[in-house]
């Protein structure tokens, strides 16, 4: 299972960004699916995660800003980033809880992540 992020770039404070990550690949289903972000020189932190059911769930740091989705028929996660500050400015992640199936008999559980979208704001 492959995962494609997009919709990184460059954008002043206060601005918005949508980031989108797609999943391709063989025979799979997806559980909980969320956002991480990882600032230079900082450790990888969560963003917003949401479930199957659309439960979801946000830092503390992103509440009220950002908004987290998902389309189960497109296998695609989105995020929704308003008023985005310097300190948003990081490499954003993805990362899919996924079930492969192989035969009928046989699936296996997978942790996937994206290769990062780096998204930039400028004070």
């Amino acid at each position: 299972v492959q995962l494609v992020e997009s919709g990184g770039g460059l954008v002043q404070a206060g601005g918005s960004l949508r980031l989108s990550c797609v999943a391709s690949g063989s025979t799979f289903s997806i559980n909980d699916m969320g956002w991480y972000r990882q600032a230079p020189g900082k450790q990888r932190e969560l963003v917003a995660t949401i479930t199957r059911g659309g439960i979801t769930n946000y830092a503390d740091s992103v509440k009220g800003r950002f908004t987290i989705s998902r389309d189960n028929a497109k296998n695609t996660l989105y995020l929704q980033m308003n008023s985005l500050k310097s300190e948003d400015t990081a490499v954003y992640f993805c990362n899919f809880k996924v079930v492969v199936t192989t035969t009928p008999l046989v699936s296996y559980g997978m942790d996937c992540w994206g290769k990062g979208t780096l998204v930039t704001v400028s004070s």
